[in-house]
């Protein structure tokens, strides 16, 4: 029988695993134009802890008691479409389930670039086209230009990292802990800043970048935000990805450094990944070669079974994944 995981209750704080429920989903015959997908691999994100809270934003909230949604990848086993056939590799939307019943258009074949399916879930995935266009288009990044990453063994942010310095900038990157910095040094990062360390990190991102910083790709909010603010030069860039500082306290640090934007005339945009997806065919492309190349690796953190998706996505909030977390069924 089929199974999914249900909120059960809409958290106050850091999520527990009360709040999640697995039940049986119970099954049924495929309509005409429908595919049955057996899901390989589940994506946990940040961005899901929003979706738990009944308020209005860019996407609805889950809503009790109904499977969850989040990015999925797995093998058509069942198709009444003629555009998607038996066997077929595909990615989709209804995750945090083993089974997925939904319309052909709604799955898209996972391109022949020669590499492990999971990383379309990851470097090649949404959090890779993330990191890809939101360093490149909207903070319009330019070669010889210094940039401050924050959550840099992050899935997104270690692919930021990875892309400029492939296009010729200099990187600072954030991490908590030693193993985590070491990671992240070795993706190629000038400079690594561990945010658990005793130094202020102001004053840590003022030492590694004592000229300022002309691009924030921000994961975090609060203080990085923060300290980037007082590091930047001017007409710096900020692309504003997520705040994970504040997903489950709801209070952001105080910014002590916000008027920077006027004087230093810091343009500071938040953007969503949706309107790129038109534009997959080129990041592909461009990923793929550098991919090819061997100038952009990927790590994952793995955890098996349907049962354990609460525990990779609790993970995610206590540093519990270098890369992109994941789960294997």
């Amino acid at each position: 029988m089929p199974r999914s995981w249900t909120l059960k209750s809409r958290p106050t704080g850091m999520p527990q695993h009360g709040d999640f429920a697995l039940v049986e989903t119970g099954s049924r015959a495929l309509n005409d134009g429908e595919v049955r997908v057996a899901n390989r691999w589940l994506s946990v994100d940040p961005y899901m802890r929003g979706r738990m809270n009944d308020t209005k934003s860019y996407v609805a909230p889950f809503a009790l008691g109904e499977p969850m949604q989040g990015g999925a990848l797995g093998e058509v086993v069942e198709s009444r479409s003629d555009a998607i056939k038996v066997g077929d590799k595909v990615q989709h939307m209804l995750g945090w389930r083993d089974e997925a019943i939904l319309p052909a258009n709604q799955v898209q074949k996972l391109p022949d670039l020669g590499v492990p399916d999971q990383q379309f879930l990851g470097m090649l995935g949404m959090p890779g086209m993330t990191a890809y266009w939101g360093l490149l288009d909207v903070a319009s990044a330019k070669p010889g230009e210094t940039v401050f990453v924050s959550a840099a063994a992050g899935a997104v942010g270690s692919t930021v990292v990875q892309v400029a310095k492939a296009k010729g900038m200099t990187v600072i990157g954030s991490a908590g802990g030693a193993d985590k910095c070491a990671w992240v040094k070795s993706l190629g990062a000038d400079h690594v800043i561990d945010y658990k360390g005793d130094v202020p990190l102001v004053k840590a991102l003022g030492a590694a970048a004592p000229d300022g910083i002309d691009v924030y790709f921000d994961n975090v909010g609060g203080d990085h935000l923060d300290a980037a603010l007082a590091q930047a030069r001017d007409q710096a860039r900020f692309a504003i990805c997520g705040m994970i500082d504040a997903y489950n306290s709801g209070a952001p640090t105080q910014l002590r450094y916000l008027m920077r934007l006027i004087g230093a005339r810091i343009r500071m945009q938040g953007f969503l990944v949706t309107p790129y997806f038109a534009r997959a065919a080129d990041f592909y492309a461009d990923m793929a070669a550098m991919v090819k190349s061997g100038a952009l690796t990927s790590q994952d953190t793995v955890h098996d079974g349907l049962d354990a998706t609460p525990d990779a996505f609790l993970g995610l909030f206590t540093g519990g994944n270098t890369g992109k977390m994941l789960v294997r069924l």
